[in-house]
């Protein structure tokens, strides 16, 4: 007799917010609707994933992260590799675009005023009170601006991306994007429930956000040469490792795109 085809097994409470795995894959379709189906390379396991139920975050890849005149720059943080992702983040979102899969734009825009900004948040931008802080002011040889505040140079998108009108931008004032800000309700009124990340910084604001994407019941992917960070080297490795054991899986924009340009 043939070996006998394993069965898939059910996990989730609800008939249709549910998955169905295998040793090998995670299927993660939901039933009841009509389904754009790719097969993507992922680690641990390789996944089915809906496009019609999903987007592409992409975390705070903004002149103050990543210009080298920006706030970092001011420093003596030259962040090279948060530069470098420009041109991967361009070609999935494009990918994307053509699957009618939204991008999202998730970037640091603080209050002028930092009215609902805590100390404990304040902290890590100004640990010895002798910076800007955010929404402090900033001044290079080049321009004099407010540190990610909203609207300001320093919170824009870097040159050379390529983000459309219909892409969605919503501003954050925490490490995660999730907190005190639309991305939620903004989710759930496209019906997404599978978000692909990229951005900077991997193992802060693109971890937090992804740690609390599965906190809401969010499949998640890491897209593992679309993001950066200026932490040590094990910081990306132990992000890497916590996204795939924890909270999620990995996967590269390369697999990504051939799923694209070879899914259903």
């Amino acid at each position: 007799m043939g070996e006998q085809a394993e069965e898939w097994k059910m996990l989730g409470v609800a008939g249709r917010n549910a998955y169905g795995v295998q040793s090998g894959v995670v299927d993660m379709r939901r039933r009841g609707r009509q389904s754009q189906t790719i097969e993507l390379q992922a680690q641990p396991q390789n996944l089915l994933i809906d496009l019609e139920r999903t987007a592409l975050v992409v975390v705070d890849m903004q002149n103050d992260f990543c210009a080298v005149d920006g706030w970092l720059g001011t420093l003596g943080i030259d962040f090279a590799a948060g530069r470098a992702l420009v041109d991967p983040i361009n070609r999935v979102a494009k990918s994307l675009r053509a699957r009618a899969v939204p991008i999202i734009w998730l970037n640091w825009g603080v209050r002028p005023d930092r009215l609902n900004l805590s100390p404990s948040t304040q902290h890590p931008f100004n640990p010895a009170g002798q910076g800007p802080g955010l929404a402090g002011p900033v001044a290079t040889p080049s321009r004099s601006y407010n540190l990610l505040q909203k609207d300001s140079w320093g919170a824009q998108l870097i040159d050379g991306l390529a983000p459309e009108e219909s892409d969605i931008r919503i501003d954050k004032h925490r490490i995660s994007g999730f907190w005190d800000t639309p991305l939620d309700a903004v989710l759930r009124n496209l019906d997404v429930t599978t978000l692909l990340f990229a951005g900077v910084n991997a193992d802060h604001c693109v971890l937090g956000t992804l740690m609390d994407a599965n906190f809401h019941g969010y499949d998640t992917i890491l897209l593992e040469d679309c993001t950066a960070t200026t932490s040590p080297d094990f910081c990306m490795q132990a992000t890497l490792h916590n996204v795939r054991f924890c909270f999620g899986f990995t996967a590269t924009s390369a697999a990504l795109t051939e799923s694209l340009a070879g899914g259903n």
